[in-house]
């Protein structure tokens, strides 16, 4: 492709310059007219001969620190945000994360605009709806694609994704693969930092989804305000932008405060949910167990009974979620109640781990404080005996959740215990220590492992930096009927210590103890049988 097709000084807006001419405009060079470009890419190190590299500002490095090595790999033209003259073509632009979404999507040939695509985000609750939606979408008979936290996938395939929301480039370039597999909706993620930092600019939604709003990532983004800034311009801005403007919709829990906040600010046609009838989608006769939750779901087009896996009050929710984008997409209530029905377990969301000492053991992805309170209501709500939690915060985060995610461990637990999340370069006592500062205030007795050895009887927390050793301690500590939640990392299969990654899985991990447990407890039954 040639670079004119990809960079058009119309489109861009802004003062382009070329070599050691800036004088002249890029569009007025032979350069820029016959350079063919084989290839896009952000990171110096993956050029290669013809490829064109858009210099980005990284959160740890700057790309332009590395134009030498692209040129030096065969870059045939370079994209930059500040003056750069090289012996190629070197275009500079106001923002060159903006530039690298526009470019990609060019170069792929705008698969967003083919594709239906379902734009899903908010602080929790995306990675569920998204399967919800798969399972809906499928049963509709759709070619379905998912592209999230846990991974991205189409047909046979699925990939690692070390992002939620993948960078721009790589997000085009998936989505070209999975319209060439014939794919014909695809069900997106959407972060907060992908919205701050382009990665969606040029990915045209059909239906956007909120889900919630909590406190999260203000490492990233500063302020709770500028947090739901980069939230609600999904609908503010991208979805009535672009080619499928006219055509758009949106979904919206409209029991959320910030929900209602955006409901007021729409300008696309609009599908509501909640509990009550005042909304477009909504469930009466709902129960919770162990087992699962069951209700009526009523919409606009008809209502169904469903009986799902997913535990707890928030899950219902997704459910409503989901239901609301099949209503939106025109797809039968009985397609949509069969699909959610399809659904048996999410990847580290509430998911439960068997053994044979009747535990009820959970592991959990919940790493915000709201999303530990869903996780542990959901539980205590339907609680046969004690809770206990184990869970610790991400290093190199935001700092101001540790207290807030402490009080409602000690809150709602009636045993905490606190580890280590993924620590990254922090200390771990100091991760520690801030998430007691808030658990002090709701479960003020602190255990110590000598205090522990005869179990526990008032509720209160321990701690134990050591994850497996936290997991071990909290089970061995459990009873028959007692339930366990094992928080924080949910489907990750690895911990972060320092800037190295450790394989670590809290499902297999548990799994482990579990049997062990299991085999010991076999072992002693058996002996006093015997005796």
């Amino acid at each position: 492709m040639k670079l004119c097709e990809l960079i058009n000084p119309v489109d861009l807006k802004s003062e382009l310059e070329a070599d050691s001419r800036p004088e002249r405009k890029l569009s007025d060079r032979s350069e820029y007219q016959e350079c063919e470009i084989s290839s896009i890419h952000c990171r110096a190190q993956d050029v290669r001969p013809g490829g064109l590299f858009v210099a980005i500002e990284g959160l740890e490095a700057d790309g332009h620190d590395y134009i030498d090595e692209a040129i030096v790999r065969g870059a045939a033209a370079i994209i930059v945000q500040r003056s750069v003259y090289k012996n190629v073509p070197v275009i500079k632009v106001e923002n060159t994360r903006k530039t690298l979404s526009r470019v990609s999507a060019r170069f792929y040939r705008n698969p967003a605009q083919r594709l239906c695509i379902i734009g899903i985000t908010g602080t929790n609750g995306k990675t569920t709806t998204a399967y919800l939606c798969e399972g809906i979408l499928k049963k509709a008979g759709f070619k379905v694609g998912v592209i999230g936290t846990i991974n991205y996938r189409y047909g046979e395939h699925t990939y690692p994704n070390p992002v939620t929301t993948p960078e721009s480039l790589d997000l085009q370039r998936i989505l070209s693969e999975m319209e060439t597999a014939a794919v014909t909706h695809v069900l997106l993620e959407v972060s907060s930092h992908a919205m701050a930092l382009y990665r969606v600019a040029d990915c045209w939604l059909d239906v956007g989804v909120f889900t919630n709003f909590s406190q999260d990532h203000l490492d990233f983004h500063g302020d709770i305000d500028s947090y739901w800034g980069c939230k609600q311009s999904m609908f503010t801005v991208h979805l009535i932008s672009g080619p499928k403007k006219n055509r758009a919709s949106a979904v919206i829990n409209g029991e959320d405060g910030r929900g209602k906040q955006l409901l007021s600010k729409l300008t696309v046609p609009c599908l509501t949910y909640g509990s009550t009838p005042q909304w477009n989608i909504w469930s009466s006769q709902t129960r919770y167990d162990l087992h699962g939750s069951s209700g009526i779901v009523h919409t606009p087009a008809g209502e169904f009974h469903f009986n799902s896996p997913l535990i707890g009050r928030h899950n219902v929710e997704n459910i409503l979620a989901a239901t609301a984008v099949g209503v939106a997409l025109d797809i039968p209530v009985t397609t949509i109640k069969t699909g959610i029905e399809s659904v048996n377990v999410i990847p580290g969301r509430l998911e439960r781990i068997p053994n044979r000492i009747e535990r009820f053991v959970f592991v959990d992805y919940a790493h915000t404080p709201n999303a530990l309170e869903n996780a542990l209501k959901a539980l205590k709500s339907i609680q046969r005996a004690r809770i206990i939690c184990i869970f610790g915060c991400g290093g190199d985060r935001d700092q101001g959740k540790r207290p807030l995610m402490g009080e409602v461990a000690g809150r709602l637990s009636d045993l905490a215990i606190i580890t280590s999340d993924n620590p990254r370069t922090e200390p771990p006592r100091r991760i520690i220590q801030q998430i007691r500062e808030g658990i002090n205030h709701t479960a003020s007795r602190s255990y110590t492992a000598a205090d522990l050895r005869a179990g526990f009887k008032e509720k209160g927390y321990t701690v134990e930096p050591d994850r497996k050793k936290a997991i071990e301690l909290g089970i061995s500590l459990s009873e028959p009927g007692d339930i366990v939640l094992i928080a924080g990392k949910g489907h990750e299969t690895y911990q972060v210590i320092g800037k190295e990654s450790y394989p670590f899985d809290d499902r297999k991990v548990t799994e482990h103890i579990l049997l062990a447990l299991g085999e010991t407890s076999e072992a002693s039954i058996t002996m006093a049988d015997s005796a």
